[in-house]
């Protein structure tokens, strides 16, 4: 399975993060491709997860909703794995 053609998904992360770790190995386990940002290499990354979220949290779930005409509307953004699981499987598709 992989994601829904007009959504994007944007994930900023760091290795020493273990909901980061268990949110990549769910999306690998479900064969959804993503843009990966290991914030440690890509520190300037990080300027783009502030003013996305206002704050460094990762990970970070970005997902960019292609509209009409392949115009991106305002990215609906999660931060955390554990506790956003339902509405991440939700927003993918994805039924265990």
């Amino acid at each position: 399975m992989s994601v829904m053609k007009h959504v994007q998904l944007e994930l900023y992360t760091r290795p020493t993060c273990s909901d980061c770790q268990a949110g990549k190995a769910f999306l690998a386990e479900h064969d959804i491709d993503y843009v990966s940002h290991d914030l440690s290499e890509h520190p300037e990354r990080e300027k783009d997860l502030r003013k996305l979220t206002g704050t460094r949290m990762v990970p970070t779930f970005v997902f960019k909703d292609k509209s009409l005409r392949g115009r991106l509307s305002k990215p609906k953004v999660l931060i955390g794995f554990e506790n956003n699981l339902a509405e991440i499987k939700r927003i993918l598709q994805v039924n265990d």
